[in-house]
């Protein structure tokens, strides 16, 4: 069995099922690791990935590198863009990989089993655009212990890693200092 049919093997099996999103997730970590000379196949202990979209793709980058939102090493910013950010926090090196199909109008035509051929099979210059980055990782970003907290003078809920605003000299969660998501009934 070839590297790629490993690892996605093992993307498909932690996310249930085959689609295009599976096939792109593991070719562009397969990439994003090579390029930072990591092995997919042994854990990274020093990886963190910033992925740009919250779909299949991003269970087949948590399932090959074994980053994870409670491991503080994925990280999930919402581009909706087909990409991600590999970052060896040992080197400082990091690499963006994009899904950048060059042929998008003619696999749109494929039916899904063929489309799911090509994008495993197809050169990785055909789909991918790799880019050396720079990025600046805060310090209440990087996995371990919570770096610092505080309790929301409104709802009361602790707030960690410094992700409160101060409101009135007082710490406030951003639920209640801005416009949250939610409202309670």
């Amino acid at each position: 069995m070839s590297d790629y049919e490993v690892l996605f093997n093992k993307a498909k099996a932690f996310h249930g099922h085959v689609c295009p999103g599976i096939v792109l997730g593991t070719r562009l970590t397969i990439a994003g690791m090579r390029e930072l000379g990591m092995n997919p196949h042994e854990p990274q202990h020093n990886l963190i990935v910033y992925m740009e979209i919250d779909r299949c793709g991003a269970d087949a980058v948590q399932a090959i590198t074994g980053c994870s939102l409670g491991h503080r090493s994925l990280k999930h910013k919402d581009f909706g863009k087909f990409a991600a950010t590999f970052v060896d926090l040992t080197t400082k090196k990091a690499v963006r990989v994009a899904v950048h199909e060059k042929n998008r109008a003619e696999h749109d035509k494929l039916d899904r089993k063929d489309l799911i051929r090509l994008l495993g099979e197809c050169p990785e210059s055909e789909i991918l655009k790799i880019e050396r980055v720079t990025i600046d990782i805060p310090e209440d970003d990087i996995p371990g212990f919570p770096h610092g907290k505080a309790i929301c003078s409104v709802c009361g809920e602790q707030v960690m890693d410094n992700r409160h605003i101060m409101a009135g000299g007082k710490p406030v969660c951003k639920n209640c200092g801005t416009k949250s998501y939610y409202t309670v009934l």
